[in-house]
């Protein structure tokens, strides 16, 4: 067997095991949406959880700790993003998370929204503290393990404790040397894997206790693991102090409701896929974030019979964008540039229609209130957007009469923008329009205004809007945090 001593591993949350509680915290921060959270409002904040059994702080000051903590486990489980805008915090929720605080009633919808949102916790992760080294879908070959005959379809908590936690990434290679070293495991006595995990004691002490007290107990509670306790291994010294953590043989398995759902899950998003790099060099951070807390499958959506096409066709631009650039046939050619028309035609003083063709821009707009028009380019590429013909750019917009064009991305290099420096032309990522899209349909704006659009435009021509778009997104829908 492996030993890992000093060896890094997955950093797994453990500030609550009740996913009751914490979808409590959700429901409150949610209820705290567009306002800003002032001091005194956060101490009323901390009282509630308070009362909840969710803070036990026994300082009369009410520190802020223990709430924040709780923020960031729902970052950690895909509830919601963090970022900061004109030095202050706030919370964007996600369309998962969203989707799963309006489905609290029931337990069964609950179950597969939350299991979906395991399915994008990927490592990097943007609110984890999990080494950079790490590269995999950790929640992903957690139960691709789970559906494993060769393991009889569960894993014990000394196995994720000993060998799934350090699994840095994931082959096909890997994993298969992943599924014999946990069948060699289940061969060892107690007394043989004490000798291990003693051997070990630094390396194992925190991950038995994350897994086996708080994750797996809370997967339990949200309805997607089933949980048997088993019998005691032994006992591990936390550092030198005089606090043990227990070795178990606790055993968790795929509740039967889920089995058919985490097969479809991992046929139409593998294991084995490469998560996002939140280090990409040619974008930034916050374009990361936002495209890995914008999952949304259709998967989930049919399966709990919640197929809303008009959020759904919306969180799809990237993608479709995508799809759009890596078709041979040509056969959806036409497909994006129909749905962002309908995009751009959700704002109640635009009239958006398409053209398309050899010559010719591919969407005309004209903003009604002040009787411009403005041209709508989309830019599909199989990799990165490598570069803009402003030349080309300009002739479409002459030929409608257009004061300015948007290019909409999912991604460039920084070539690209230094394309359209000085020009008439703004590049905005698909996702962070997606983004804009979707707070306005889920916070239920009538009439939307192309207002706050059309002025950062104007205020930046020639350069790429997209960060303006999302400060202006964060400000309007999410919850602030002092």
């Amino acid at each position: 067997m492996t030993l890992r001593i000093d060896n890094k591993k997955w950093i797994l949350y453990r500030h609550t095991s009740d996913f009751n509680l914490l979808c409590e915290v959700a429901q409150i921060l949610k209820s705290y949406s567009k306002n800003t959270i002032t001091k005194v409002e956060k101490e009323r904040l901390n009282l509630h959880l308070r009362e909840l059994g969710i803070y036990n702080e026994r300082n009369p000051e009410l520190p802020l700790d223990a709430i924040n903590h709780k923020i960031n486990q729902l970052s950690y489980y895909m509830f919601g993003y963090q970022a900061k805008i004109d030095s202050i915090d706030r919370f964007m929720f996600s369309p998962l998370g969203n989707l799963l605080l309006k489905n609290l009633a029931d337990k069964d919808k609950v179950s597969k929204i939350f299991l979906t949102m395991l399915w994008a916790v990927q490592y990097q992760h943007p609110h984890g503290g999990t080494d950079k080294e790490f590269q995999l879908y950790p929640f992903r070959l957690i139960y691709k393990l789970l559906l494993e005959k060769r393991l009889d379809n569960k894993l014990y908590a000394f196995e994720v404790s000993y060998a799934v936690v350090f699994t840095k990434e994931v082959t096909a290679e890997i994993y298969e040397n992943l599924v014999a070293e946990i069948l060699e495991l289940r061969k060892l006595s107690n007394e043989q894997l004490t000798t291990l995990f003693q051997s070990d004691r630094h390396a194992y002490v925190n991950s038995a206790y994350e897994w086996d007290y708080y994750v797996s107990t809370l997967f339990q509670s949200a309805g997607v693991l089933d949980k048997i306790n088993g019998e005691l291994i032994c006992k591990l010294q936390h550092g030198n102090t005089n606090t043990f953590r227990k070795i178990t043989r606790n055993c968790v398995s795929i509740p039967s409701n889920l089995k058919d759902f985490a097969n479809q899950m991992l046929a139409q998003y593998p294991f084995l896929e490469k998560p996002l790099l939140l280090s990409d060099k040619e974008r930034l951070k916050i374009d990361v974030v936002k495209e890995v807390f914008s999952f949304y499958p259709d998967t989930l959506l049919a399966e709990i019979d919640e197929q809303n096409t008009e959020v759904s066709k919306y969180l799809e631009l990237p993608k479709l964008i995508e799809q759009y650039a890596n078709n041979p046939e040509n056969e959806t050619a036409y497909l994006f540039e129909d749905v962002l028309v309908d995009g751009f035609n959700m704002f109640y003083n635009i009239d958006a229609k398409g053209i398309g063709g050899a010559g010719h821009t591919d969407i005309e707009c004209l903003y009604l209130t002040k009787h411009k028009k403005f041209a709508v380019e989309s830019k599909s590429t199989a990799n990165k957007l490598l570069g803009i013909s402003v030349g080309r750019l300009r002739e479409h917009r002459e030929e409608i009469g257009g004061e300015y064009t948007i290019v909409v991305t999912p991604r460039y290099v920084p070539a690209a923008k230094r394309d359209i420096a000085g020009t008439p032309n703004v590049i905005i990522l698909a996702s962070t329009f997606a983004e804009y899209l979707y707070n306005c349909i889920d916070n239920d704006v009538r009439e939307i205004d192309y207002a706050d659009f059309h002025n950062i435009i104007i205020d930046n021509l020639g350069k790429d809007i997209s960060r303006n778009i999302s400060d202006m997104t964060l400000s309007k829908f999410a919850t602030s945090r002092i």
